[in-house]
């Protein structure tokens, strides 16, 4: 037996290998994203990976879900009258992390229910 829904982070896959998680997990809608479209972008990656987020919504719950937004770090999703969020937060090292959080939250804020 699979759980309906799994919430990732640091995948660590690039754009290019997104399609992975379809290949590999058939029975779930995937939605996410890769957090190295800029560091691919930039030549030859070096050192570790790091990031990703992936939201995995069993393909039985297909007709209650719907994807609210994906961006590299959250993706926010719909099953019924579930809002599902999953964050990966940036560590204290991250240039302009305050201002990442504070966009994080506003967009959580955005999409949770009052």
């Amino acid at each position: 037996m699979f759980p309906d829904i799994i919430l990732l982070q640091e995948h660590w896959l690039t754009p290019a290998n997104l399609y992975k998680f379809d290949q590999d997990f058939s029975q779930y809608l995937c939605y996410g994203s890769s957090a190295m479209c800029s560091a691919v972008q930039a030549g030859v990656l070096r050192g570790r990976p790091f990031g990703g987020v992936m939201t995995l919504i069993s393909k039985k719950l297909h007709v209650s879900t719907e994807i609210v937004c994906v961006s590299e770090r959250y993706v926010i999703v719909t099953v019924g009258d579930l809002v599902i969020i999953n964050v990966y937060f940036p560590c204290s090292g991250t240039t302009n992390r305050l201002v990442i959080l504070e966009e994080i939250i506003e967009v959580m804020d955005l999409h949770t229910p009052r």
